[in-house]
């Protein structure tokens, strides 16, 4: 096949999903020919319809490398393709006024069409995506969701070196600023010349919505601050949430939290996460609830959930607002030695919160995680962070998503579940295999208690993975769903109500 006929099919492509229209095709082609040096296009008589994108992805692809217009690598090839279907993509001004005429139908037709849009021009690589394996796991507080990410591409040995040996840039100052709307990146820098991002306000702030490249659940969205500041959690940035979930009631938008190791992987821009998907922790069961004196009209509530969550919830946004500040700022100063929680030490603060706003029936919701970020000569990741016996699982921070009960595992887990299911059935020594030697405690401590054959084996790795997610989750709760931390909770509500 040659060149001309992928090049027909990628615009038969863009008009099949109303990118381009038909007085842009010749335009389109033409741009794409600059793209990969050619001087003519030459018309094919092939028909074609329902065009794969990532097939024809590949063509183009495998076309530049052997021209030597592309390094034939993840990292350089990403690079390459964002070029190529930016040539199909509407700009950025039409995209908006789409959007905002759907708006004016329905805010439900405006995002699943904006997040549509997101996928058809690969910003979102929904061919990567659906690799990503996922699945439950029942436990004491629910269903878990546990995923293990396929789609977050990891860097070659040779973008790894090019990238070391880059001049340093601060253009764009991070990968939430504004400037990287068309953006071409470089080998440490994604491209985003798809990218199309769609200005909101908030509170009276100025916010672009658009979602993440990597859809870790059902239209996984990034509302981002114009304005490349730090994140704060504070009086705005719960007015932020309340006001975006006003605006669109089927989402949900939270915060990681403002701290190192409880905090995100990026505190220097201050944004958000949202989407349209049913997170387990908005399943948790009441543990009790209570009253917060001067909110009555604000319905709280202690969940069983392995973090220490406190819901709030009410129909008026003022008094939710109030009530969620005011247990803000008392956890940040709160000290409870008894519980090996500590405001701050040697003036260093410890406390702070992950919140969550969403909607129940017709009143707004915050759920409200309780975070402490305190290290120990134990613990130097963090006292709350996940305990070293589990880092074979999970080391990284927990996170607002897994917060709320979706796992998102390291992609080395694939590789190595299939190695341990290998080594398990045909009864090998976990400890002489160097890619999983890491699990052999792990696996030692359930698998006696199991009737292993080839067809229940990898249930159970998942199974366990999901428990063990679980048991990471438990170790970020500042306070544990045993008798003891009931009574720390209750020390703090009597806090509050002082």
């Amino acid at each position: 096949m040659s060149i001309y006929n992928s090049i027909k099919k990628l615009s038969v492509y863009a008009l099949e999903k109303n990118l381009i229209d038909n007085h842009e095709v010749d335009y389109s082609i033409n741009l794409l020919l600059d793209v990969l040096q050619l001087d003519e296009y030459e018309e094919v008589e092939e028909e074609y319809h329902n065009v794969n994108l990532e097939e024809t992805l590949a063509e183009i692809l495998s076309y530049a490398v052997e021209k030597g217009l592309c390094e034939d690598s993840v990292v350089y090839r990403d690079l390459f393709d964002t070029k190529v279907m930016n040539c199909f993509t509407p700009r950025p001004s039409s995209v908006i006024e789409k959007f905002y005429s759907l708006m004016k139908e329905d805010v439900k037709k405006a995002t699943s069409w904006y997040y549509q849009f997101s996928k058809d021009t690969d910003y979102v690589r929904n061919y990567r995506i659906i690799k990503d394996l996922r699945w439950k796991t029942a436990t004491s507080y629910g269903d878990m969701d546990i995923s293990i990410n396929l789609s977050k591409p990891e860097k070659d040995p040779k973008a790894i070196a090019a990238a070391k040996n880059m001049k340093q840039s601060a253009y764009p100052k991070c990968q939430l600023c504004k400037e990287n709307m068309g953006y071409r990146g470089r080998v440490n820098h994604p491209a985003r010349e798809t990218i199309r991002i769609i200005p909101i306000q908030l509170a009276g702030d100025d916010f672009f919505f658009q979602y993440s490249p990597y859809s870790y659940y059902n239209e996984h969205c990034i509302i981002f601050n114009a304005k490349h500041i730090p994140m704060v959690i504070n009086e705005p940035a719960l007015k932020h949430l309340l006001a975006f979930v006003e605006m669109f009631p089927h989402y949900i938008l939270g915060s990681n939290a403002d701290l190192p190791i409880v905090g995100g992987s990026i505190l220097t821009h201050d944004h958000y996460q949202g989407g349209n998907y049913s997170f387990p922790m908005f399943a948790a069961k009441e543990r009790f609830t209570f009253s917060i004196k001067g909110f009555e009209g604000v319905r709280a509530s202690y969940l069983y959930w392995p973090l220490s969550v406190i819901r709030i919830q009410s129909k008026d946004k003022d008094q939710i607002l109030a009530c969620a500040l005011k247990i803000l700022n008392d956890w940040r100063g709160y000290s409870d030695e008894k519980s090996f929680i500590l405001a701050e030490t040697d003036g260093v603060p410890h406390n702070t919160i992950s919140p969550i706003c969403h909607k129940i029936g017709d009143e707004f919701a915050f759920d409200l995680a309780l975070r402490n970020n305190i290290t120990t000569e134990e613990y130097p990741l963090g006292v709350y962070h996940p305990h070293q016996e589990y880092w074979n699982i999970k080391k990284e921070n927990i996170g607002l998503i897994e917060v709320m009960g979706l796992a998102i595992l390291p992609s080395r887990l694939k590789t190595e579940l299939a190695l341990l299911k290998e080594a398990i059935l045909e009864g090998k020594d976990i400890a002489s295999i160097p890619e999983i030697e890491k699990h052999k405690e792990w696996v030692a401590s359930f698998l006696p208690q199991y009737e292993v054959n080839k067809d229940n084996i990898e249930h159970i790795l998942e199974e366990e993975v999901g428990k063990t997610f679980t048991k990471v989750l438990e170790c970020a709760g500042v306070y544990k769903q045993d008798e003891e931390g009931i009574e720390g909770v209750k020390r703090f509500i009597s806090y509050l109500n002082r």
